[in-house]
């Protein structure tokens, strides 16, 4: 089975319970098929670059998938349907990234014992 990184953007107007009922629904799809959703992530409401579909802002919510292509062609194919998603894009990867959040990302490129710019060093006194 291959991996595949999955981000879906929902209509601004739905609660995010709804918008995890639809993750959870996706979730099915894939098992259905004979896969497994490795991890789900909610990313919240945010401001799009442009209007899609007369819509400003957009519910984002990341799937890390471990599944067959045919799972992820069925996934492709019931979120073409649904009215309450209005992006989405499948990506097949070598390995998960250990998280998409972007300040934890930061937070484990910046080493813990680095000191601010502007900081003096005893060394340069």
């Amino acid at each position: 089975m291959a991996l595949y990184e999955h981000l879906l953007i929902a209509r601004q107007d739905i609660s995010a319970q709804a918008v995890d009922a639809l993750a959870t629904h996706l979730k099915t799809i894939v098992e259905g098929e004979g896969g497994k959703v490795e991890k789900q992530e909610y990313w919240g409401l945010r401001g799009l670059a442009y209007r899609i579909k007369k819509n400003r802002k957009g519910h984002y919510v990341l799937l890390n998938i471990n599944a067959p292509s045919g799972a992820v062609i069925e996934l492709e194919r019931q979120l073409k349907i649904n009215e309450d998603v209005l992006r989405y894009i499948t990506v097949k990867v070598d390995q998960f990234d250990v998280s998409s959040n972007k300040n934890r990302r930061d937070d484990a490129e910046t080493p813990r014992t680095a000191k601010p710019e502007g900081e003096a060093t005893e060394e340069a006194v």
